[in-house]
């Protein structure tokens, strides 16, 4: 039986840049977010994550140092049994500002890709074990691009997993069309990383439909960027003081009930905030607990308009 720790993965996006729009994630960083203050934050919180059982790290180009912290992290431990994915597609532009116009910015081309790739092996070599396309939707210019797609194929074929993050309300059409892409007689990819939580359920059939094919599927913004537990609805309240845990264990416990989900990403700031989001291992929902969650769920649209209007803080 696989047990919670192994199926728990750590998320770098509030680590590896001094601004993202996690809500409850200002107050538990250092108060001076220097690159050198928050490479050493990264590294308790992979330090401590490691110490409790959790094996898997999920980066991406875009945040920020992240790739650089982890990096260094792997080389002065020495671990050899840590699986690492990232991300590429989008680009870190903030020049470590916390106060800029514009953060981030997305292309999926296959000169982005030859850039990024570079860059993400420079830093970690070999130990990138699945990379993926980030933020693909089903309107991307990928699913035209025969150059990009065999320059994909070539890094599946090198021996490393390719896969794709979804977001936007969306998510299903943009695994579904991700699912029947194929490059060389294979499917390009064989894992998707897609936003599921409490609030946001839309993906689940998509996602199932995946797994059950044989596909690795990765759980992120399981806690909807902190909402769940900064302003938890009253239903997670009330099934959190039932089972003497945070509203945080209960989002977690949530995800960590669908069968389909093989790794479930939480993205911690600090080490309080990874042992607080550890409690789920304490945590089995009942068939009630599940139905009394079922009205925490909203519209797809709503969801992705509010996470819209998150700032970058």
């Amino acid at each position: 039986m696989i047990s919670t720790e192994q199926r728990l993965g750590v998320g770098l996006a509030a680590l590896g840049r001094p601004a993202y729009i996690n809500v409850g994630r200002t107050g538990a960083l250092p108060g001076l977010r220097t690159a050198d203050e928050m490479r050493e934050r990264t590294k308790l919180v992979l330090d401590a994550a490691h110490a409790q059982g959790l094996r898997w790290v999920d980066t991406a180009r875009s945040y920020g140092s992240a790739e650089e912290f982890l990096a260094g992290w792997l080389a002065e431990r020495g671990h050899e049994d840590v699986t690492v994915s990232s991300k590429w597609g989008y680009a870190y532009v903030a020049q470590w500002r916390i106060e800029t116009e514009v953060h981030e910015v997305k292309e999926h081309s296959v000169e982005r890709l030859r850039a990024q790739w570079a860059e993400t092996r420079k830093l970690l070599g070999d130990r990138v074990h699945l990379y993926q396309v980030h933020s693909l939707t089903a309107d991307s210019p990928l699913f035209e691009d025969l150059e990009l797609q065999h320059e994909l194929a070539r890094i599946r074929d090198s021996g490393v997993r390719l896969g794709f993050s979804t977001s936007g309300a969306a998510q299903a059409e943009a695994v579904e069309r991700g699912w029947e892409l194929e490059v060389g007689g294979a499917q390009l990819f064989s894992a998707v990383q897609s936003t599921w939580n409490s609030m946001e359920p839309s993906a689940g059939r998509a996602l199932a439909e995946a797994h059950h094919g044989g596909w690795r599927v990765l759980v992120k913004e399981t806690l909807a960027n902190g909402r769940l537990v900064v302003e938890p609805p009253e239903a997670v309240l009330e099934v959190a003081q039932r089972h003497g845990v945070g509203p945080d264990a209960v989002a977690l416990a949530h995800v960590l009930a669908q069968p389909w989900a093989d790794v479930v990403l939480i993205g911690p700031a600090s080490v309080e905030q990874l042992m607080s989001n550890l409690a789920v291992r304490d945590v089995e929902l009942s068939r009630q607990d599940l139905d009394d969650l079922a009205p925490v769920t909203r519209d797809a649209a709503t969801y992705w308009g509010e996470r819209a209007a998150l700032p970058w803080h």
